[in-house]
C-alpha cells in the first residue's frame, strides 16, 4: 500500500496550498501519495514573526490530528512553525521546508544565501540558520525593496526581483547555492532554477527530497 505524505500549509491560502501540492507531487517518487491541508486561521501569506507565531497552533492541530493516517508530514512555511514541537509529539518524520532547503544548500560545505520577499522575517531566517549550526556558511539574505503582497500578486515582477536578489547573493556575497525563502515563492523558485551558475533551491522540492530519503530508509 502506498504511503502518504501530508503537506501542511501554515497560511490560509487554499490557492497557495494547491500550488505547493502540485510542485510537491512532482518532486515525490510515484510510490508515495500526497495529501495537503490548509491552516484555518492566520495570514494568507506569512510576512512577519507575529504571523509565523500564529501559525504554530494551526500546524500543531493539523499535524496531531493527521499523524496517525500518514507516513510523514511536511511543514510548508519557510519559518518552519511548530516543527520541533510537532516532531516531539508524533511518531512519523516531520520535515520543514526551511530546514530541508538550507541543509541541502549547505551540503558539502557550500556557502549559501537566501533570496526572499519578506523583510519582516530576515531576523528569524538568520536565527534558523544559527539553530542548524550553519552560520559559518551563510552569506546572508537578499530581499527586494517591494511589498511582498504586491509581488505575490505580480508573478513576473516577483520573478524579476527575486532573480536580482539571487544574482546579488552570488555576485556580491559569493554564495555557491541560493535558497528561495518561502513556500508561496515555490513557483518562482522553479522558474529561476537553471538561470544561474549555482543551484537555486525550491524549499518545497527540497523538503520532498528529504521526506523521500527518510521514508526510503525505513521501507
Amino acid at each position: 500500500m502506498a504511503r502518504t505524505v501530508l503537506l501542511i500549509n501554515p497560511n490560509t491560502s487554499a490557492a497557495t496550498t494547491a500550488m505547493m501540492a502540485q510542485l510537491a507531487r512532482a518532486a515525490l517518487p510515484p510510490a508515495l501519495d500526497l495529501r495537503s491541508a490548509t491552516a484555518a486561521r492566520g495570514a494568507s501569506m506569512i510576512t512577519s514573526d507575529a504571523e509565523l507565531a500564529t501559525a504554530v497552533d494551526e500546524v500543531l492541530a493539523i499535524g496531531m490530528r493527521e499523524a496517525g493516517h500518514v507516513a510523514a508530514i511536511v511543514v510548508a512555511a519557510f519559518g518552519d512553525p511548530a516543527l520541533a514541537v510537532l516532531r516531539a509529539r508524533v511518531a512519523v518524520p516531520v520535515v520543514g521546508i526551511g530546514e530541508a532547503s538550507m541543509q541541502e544548500a549547505a551540503d558539502g560545505g557550500r556557502r549559501f544565501g537566501v533570496a526572499t520577499t519578506t523583510p519582516g522575517l530576515a531576523d528569524s531566517i538568520a536565527q534558523a540558520v544559527a539553530r542548524l549550526g550553519l552560520s559559518a556558511q551563510f552569506s546572508g539574505t537578499r530581499i527586494p525593496e517591494e511589498d511582498p503582497l504586491r509581488l505575490a500578486a505580480d508573478p513576473n515582477l516577483q520573478d524579476r526581483l527575486l532573480g536580482d536578489a539571487v544574482h546579488a547573493c552570488i555576485a556580491q556575497d559569493a554564495a555557491q547555492a541560493v535558497v528561495i525563502g518561502g513556500g508561496p515563492l515555490a513557483q518562482s523558485a522553479e522558474r529561476l532554477a537553471g538561470r544561474f551558475g549555482v543551484p537555486v533551491i525550491s524549499p518545497v522540492a527540497a523538503a520532498m527530497r528529504r521526506v523521500a530519503a527518510l521514508l526510503a530508509a525505513t521501507a
